[in-house]
């Protein structure tokens, strides 16, 4: 479920960030793009611009600040720099370089999609760090009887939904929160479902996929229990669910299995 994402930057929050900015908050702008923070602002201090992002130290997914933090390093040029975290006064805060982008079109014909696959294909070649120990066969095997065909030692994104990926004169991807260890193939094959959304033929969205050298080695039979598990996730995502962008990522991947 998504966190509700506060549209004010609590005070005592605002405290923390002057500390470690040895300066005032000269302004901060709340953003609803994201799902998995309470607090996700643009804050303008003396020395810059900053994109922070939050939870508290008690929410049930403030494990996603760890996962966030341990896979920067790793992905320098793919994603927005880490500048400082807090741990602080019952908050877990996360400062990045603000990156002045526009959310992804992965629209037929738009010309972010070879952006897009140029990133993809660059994440495809990384190692997941020691850190990262949740596993693509361990995420997706109540979706399959052979999530072993999802295995591998890649650095995997996972939530290719466009909010996360900002275009600039290239494309930057953000929120790392489900980063997972997986095949090499996995992200595009994810990328794969979010081209049919937006209005790609399967075979369509498959070319874009195939100019990432790591789809085109994958076996096609694991491709084929990837999109078969792909539908079960979202079926399980749309349970009881009203929005209508869930509804359609599940009739997306609905397609492509019907497709492979």
């Amino acid at each position: 479920m998504p966190t509700v994402c506060l549209t004010e930057i609590p005070a005592d929050v605002l405290a923390l960030i002057e500390a470690v900015q040895a300066g005032p908050v000269l302004k901060a702008e709340t953003l609803n793009a994201g799902l998995n923070s309470e607090i996700a602002a643009r804050v303008h201090t003396a020395d810059g611009t900053l994109f922070v992002k939050g939870l508290r130290q008690e929410h049930c997914r403030v494990w996603t600040q760890q996962r966030e933090a341990d896979v920067n390093w790793y992905v320098n040029g793919i994603a927005p720099a880490l500048t400082w975290r807090i741990q602080a006064g019952g908050w877990d805060l996360l400062a990045f370089e603000d990156v002045p982008g526009r959310h992804a079109d992965y629209a037929p014909g738009s010309s972010d999609l070879p952006l897009v696959a140029e990133v993809i294909g660059r994440l495809s070649t990384i190692q997941a760090p020691d850190t990262i120990v949740r596993t693509m066969p361990d995420r997706m095997k109540a979706h399959t009887s052979t999530p072993e065909l999802f295995a591998g030692d890649t650095l995997c994104h996972t939530d290719w939904f466009p909010t996360n990926v900002l275009i600039t004169n290239r494309a930057v991807v953000v929120d790392w929160a489900w980063a997972s260890r997986g095949a090499a193939w996995i992200d595009p094959a994810l990328w794969v479902v979010w081209l049919i959304n937006s209005g790609h033929t399967p075979t369509q969205a498959e070319k874009w996929a195939a100019r990432i050298p790591a789809w085109n080695i994958a076996p096609p039979a694991a491709i084929d229990a990837f999109a078969r598990a792909a539908v079960s996730v979202w079926e399980e995502i749309a349970d009881g669910q009203t929005q209508p962008w869930v509804l359609d990522i599940l009739n997306a991947a609905r397609t492509w299995r019907t497709h492979r």
